[in-house]
This record gives C-alpha cells, structure tokens and sequence, in this order.
C-alpha cells in the first residue's frame, strides 16, 4: 500500500519488533568484544534490515519496520539519545531471571537532539521500503517520567526540577520537537510504546511507588498530562499510535493486573489515533475499560508473541465479537500483543514463529473485516 494513501492503525497491524537474526547477534557480540567496528555492525544491521522489509511486504503488511534491529533494548537506546539522560548498568533480578540491566536517570535538563541517531535510522528505512509506510516505534514519556524520575534513586539525590509539573514542560517539549523531526524526515506513522502504565495498576509496583514517595492514583492523571502536552500540535498528515503491554523480556513479563483504574485517562488521550493494549491471557482482564475509548481505533492485542503455539482463529474471532460489547466493530483492529522481540535476546520462539503469527492475525483480520486489505 502506497505511503501516500495508507493510515493506521490498520485491521491487521503489528507493534515492531522482531526476532534479530542470528548473524545479525554474532555481529552485535563481536562489537561488544571488540572484533567487530562500528562500521562493520552497520553494514550487517543494514543487510539484515533489508531482508526484514522485504520479508514484511511478501506478508501483505500495511506498515513495515526496522524490527528495531540497531536496538539493545525497545526504549533505552532512544532514550540515551535524549539530552539530559544518563544510562547505567546494575544487576537484578527480573522477569524471572538474572541479568544486567541497564536503566536511566534523568540527571540535566531533557531536550531532544537535532541529530538524534533514531532520526537517520529512520531514513534508511524508508529508503529500503520504497512506497511501502515505514513505522517507526519510540517510547512514550513517561519511561522517563517514571524510571529516570519516579523511582530513580540517583534523581531522588540530585533532582533537576522542582516538581512534576516542571519536568512535564521540557520533557512534553522533548517529544514535541521529537515528533516534528521524524514527521520532517517523512515518517508518517510514529508509535509511542509506553509500558510505564502498567506500574500504575500492578501491586507490587504501587507500593513501589508509594515508597518513592509519590501517589500512583495521582500519577495516573501526570502521565495523562504529559502525554497531552507531548503530543500537543502534533501534524495532521501523520499517525501517532501508542501500545500499552505488561512487559515482554524473552517470554516473560513484569506487569499483572486490569486496565480498570488507568481507562479513563488513558483512553481520552484525543492526540493518538489509536491504541494498541495487551489481551492475550486472563491477567489483562476483560474488555469492559474500553467503553471510555472515544473515536480512536482500538487494536486488541490478542495473539501472544511470548510462545509459537498458534491461537485457535475461532477463539481469536469470539474474543473480537466480546469486545464488540463495549466498542464498535469499526473502530476495532488485531495485532499481535506486543513485539517479536522487545530486546535483543527476543522471546522463546523460532523464526517462523513470528510468521505464522502474523498470517493468522491477517487471517483472522479479512475474516471479520470487509475493508481489511
């Protein structure tokens, strides 16, 4: 579909990222090693980039991505690209595993960079795309607002701002100018991936939260703030999209709980065209929080990208047909739950896993919809 007539989010839609292939991780080990240069890592993230596209348009996608291959992780690289951001690694104990992570802090003032490295990673895949819409996938704002502020214990030390309300001015500024260069580079359809949400209605990270010293019932309200003013003035002539899932590191997720509590703020966001919302088992409960969606489009994530087994197309189309309750069947779309592959060490699945993941969701998506191709 031609860039100049396509606008998501589409009936069969995908989040972004896939599994990275395993040349592509030989290369990225050898850098870190030091075997490999910088050079020779760019040139295989670019070979491997164009065999993604041209492998997501052999399956019939509206809108192609980079698979996020250039990334460590699905939000850390774009945020070390911010200024006023500083990355550091510690080891923890997460998702079920031990590892070491890395996280960021908010140590100067936020702004976004002209030269962003994003920006030119954008470019070079719409070069490759040729007419087919690229789009391009960043965290939202409040992975700052709540990793590098709320439960940072470095910016507790030495905060940069007074308050919340101060920080909303440069960061909401940060994703304003941030939005304007990638609509200037030609994307037209940018999504905010924002799983900070998700503290917000998990238990164990309220009280998280309330040992920081903040209210997450009040937080609820600031990160609808942010995200309002972020997107303030935003360009007509692009889509801008947010997903919203509970954690996806190599199968395993950090988030449980329903949408109940963050609904209302959330879904009457007016600046996305659409939401993209994890429901691919019972920990995302049901459908009933939708009925505050307004005239968005919904894209229901119910086909899981943390195992290869295929969902059964008739439950998939019954779960469509529940959601129907609260909102209406034109303003619903399909997509798999979140990303093949929201790090580089991806999730428990084979390579065409991700593709017959995505075949059944087109499947499903022209079995329901008249209109979606």
């Amino acid at each position: 579909m031609s860039a100049a007539v396509a606008k998501g989010p589409f009936r069969y839609d995908i989040v972004g990222s896939f599994l990275r292939p395993a040349r592509l991780k030989e290369a990225r080990a050898g850098f870190a090693a030091g075997t490999v240069t910088r050079e020779e890592l760019a040139a295989v993230e670019d070979e491997e980039i164009r065999s993604l596209v041209a492998r997501e348009r052999e399956a019939g996608l509206h809108a192609v991505t980079d698979g996020e291959f250039r990334r460590r992780w699905w939000h850390l690289d774009f945020l070390a690209g911010l200024e006023g951001i500083t990355v550091y690694e510690f080891e923890a104990s997460g998702f079920g595993v031990k590892k070491t992570m890395q996280n960021t802090y908010v140590s100067a003032p936020l702004a976004f960079s002209a030269d962003h490295p994003f920006l030119d990673h954008f470019r070079f895949t719409q070069e490759v795309a040729g007419d087919a819409l690229v789009k391009q996938t960043i965290p939202g704002p409040n992975m700052v607002t709540l990793d590098s502020v709320v439960l940072s214990a470095q910016y507790a030390e030495n905060p940069v701002y007074a308050d919340l309300d101060e920080l909303r001015e440069d960061l909401a500024q940060a994703y304003r100018d941030a939005i304007r260069a990638f609509r200037d580079a030609g994307c037209r359809y940018l999504q905010l991936d924002d799983t900070s949400w998700g503290a917000l209605f998990s238990a164990p990270h309220r009280e998280r939260i309330r040992k920081a010293g903040y209210d997450p019932d009040e937080l609820i309200d600031v990160f609808g703030d942010i995200t309002e003013a972020a997107l303030e003035g935003r360009p007509e002539d692009m889509t801008i999209t947010t997903h919203m899932c509970k954690g996806n590191f190599m199968s395993r997720w950090l988030y449980e709980g329903t949408y109940d509590n963050i609904a209302r703020r959330l879904l009457a966001i007016e600046g996305f065209d659409g939401f993209f919302l994890e429901y691919d088992d019972e920990r995302s409960g049901d459908f009933s929080p939708l009925r505050h969606l307004r005239d968005q489009r919904m894209v229901l994530g119910l086909v899981t990208t943390k195992s290869g087994e295929l969902e059964d197309p008739e439950a998939v189309k019954a779960r469509i047909r529940e959601a129907t309750r609260w909102v209406p069947l034109e303003q619903l779309c399909l997509s798999p739950q979140c990303g093949f592959s929201s790090t580089e060490e991806g999730n428990a699945i084979e390579p065409e896993d991700q593709w017959r993941k995505l075949e059944l969701v087109r499947s499903i998506a022209r079995d329901v919809w008249e209109d979606a191709d």
